[in-house]
């Protein structure tokens, strides 16, 4: 098991040699794409997944670790009970423990407006006959009876749950190659490969693989990847900041968040932390192009997200890094294998001192580690799950809006069968690339 977090000189685990042909190429080695390796390597396919650095090396290893259908835009809640099925069914064929539970989410409520706005998400639970419920403060009070603060109630999902990223993706990985995946870590993908308009393989920097199909699951570097190719997505991605306590007494074995802070209980004694609705942005060249699209989310949240003036060298919306290059050259990919941010300190020490006031009882909260990931972020939060028209036998899975640990599976299924051009069993009409087309209005993400 790799220490975590994971980073470019973690030891290589998967080494595959890069076979000259394929059925399908998948590009990213996060939950996305070992997923949709698993399921195509279940129905017979020769898959390879590239993966520029390490598996699960950014952001699929660095959220919170919640599984969860609570809050979810109508169009996401059918996937994300699939989801939670293939997490069931996996979990049993992995070679670790995940730290898979099913514990309950719990969105706490400071004010009748947030229970109102909590109410208002109720049809969707009924309609999907989930176990969702309101509750009231003395139901809130006693799930979390150590608590000083007095919440006015709170939305409550006990059928969700919550597992270890850091652990989970890689097992997965571990999983896919024991049932036929090729996967090579370190190995970036530079170009598609493409001929007469259409898919042909990729160009990595080991060489060209031939494939009809390829499955772009590449997380905050999509964007820069499908540029080169004259494919344009309002993707951003947004720093976030989470850290880890040292094992603590148990106050809720769940996931529960108010507007202050968000916590989780690990599988090691202790929490995972965070601020619930904090993130930071570094503005780059293709902030601007997208502002358009971001004006409504701003406006509606404009303390939510802090400003940054550039984003560190080599990052994929840095200003210096190359919008253009040449496939038989060194790419941006290679300049960075793993996108390792630093944490914010100072939300860190904020952290602790919310989660002692929260829970007196606890005293001073001891730190034992903190770590940032970049989300891949869209403006109407909701991701592109769908084939390209462009790029015929290119399926793009990317924007997942901090929503991808949990519904990942189900996604990465999803995203085989679109590339073996198969049913992919659900309505994904609000996953589509084409919601983006200059003047067609876009309905934000109904998720809380």
């Amino acid at each position: 098991m790799h220490p975590f977090p994971i980073s470019e000189t973690s030891p290589v685990e998967h080494a595959a040699p890069l076979p000259g042909r394929a059925d399908c190429v998948v590009i990213g080695g996060g939950v996305i794409g070992v997923s949709a390796a698993l399921f195509l390597a279940r129905k017979g396919q020769q898959v390879v997944l590239l993966e520029k650095g390490r598996i699960a090396g950014e952001q699929s290893s660095r959220n919170w670790g919640w599984v969860r259908v609570q809050g979810r835009d109508p169009a996401e809640i059918p996937v994300m009970l699939e989801a939670r099925r293939h997490w069931w069914e996996l979990t049993s064929k992995l070679d670790t423990d995940i730290g898979l539970r099913q514990s309950g989410v719990l969105y706490l409520a400071e004010t009748p407006a947030d229970l109102a706005r909590y109410e208002g998400w109720m049809p969707q639970a009924r309609s999907f006959a989930l176990d969702t419920r309101l509750i009231g403060p003395d139901e809130v009070a006693g799930l979390l009876p150590g608590a000083a603060r007095a919440w006015a109630g709170g939305l409550w999902t006990p059928s969700d749950m919550r597992a270890e990223p850091f652990l989970a993706v890689p097992a997965l990985a571990r999983l896919a190659a024991q049932e036929g995946a090729a996967i090579a870590e370190g190995c970036a993908v530079r170009a598609l490969d493409i001929e007469a308009g259409r898919i042909a393989g990729v160009v990595t920097e080991k060489g060209r693989v031939r494939a009809p199909a390829v499955i772009l699951a590449a997380g905050a570097w999509s964007s820069l990847l499908l540029r080169r190719h004259g494919i344009s997505i309002p993707q951003l991605s947004v720093r976030a900041t989470v850290a880890r306590t040292a094992p603590l007494a148990s106050v809720f074995e769940g996931g529960a968040a108010d507007s202050r802070l968000a916590f989780r209980r690990r599988l090691d004694g202790g929490y995972t932390i965070a601020p619930d609705a904090f993130h930071e942005l570094f503005i780059g060249p293709d902030a601007f192009r997208a502002l358009c699209w971001y004006l409504p989310q701003i406006r509606k949240d404009p303390l939510g997200t802090r400003y940054r003036p550039a984003a560190p060298h080599l990052y994929p919306d840095a200003w210096t890094t190359p919008r253009h290059w040449s496939a038989d050259a060194e790419s941006p990919f290679e300049r960075m294998r793993v996108l390792s941010p630093a944490p914010n300190r100072a939300w860190v020490k904020r952290l602790a001192r919310r989660m002692q006031d929260t829970f007196p009882a606890l005293g001073p909260v001891p730190i034992a580690q903190a770590w940032a990931g970049m989300i891949d972020t869209m403006p109407d939060t909701l991701p592109v799950v769908d084939r390209a028209a462009a790029l015929p036998g290119l399926i793009i899975a990317t924007g997942m809006s901090g929503h991808g640990f949990g519904i990942g599976p189900a996604f990465g299924r999803i995203a085989a069968d679109l590339a073996l051009a198969g049913d992919p069993g659900h309505d994904l009409t609000r996953f589509c690339l084409s919601r983006f087309a200059r003047g067609r209005p876009l309905v934000p993400a109904a998720d809380l």
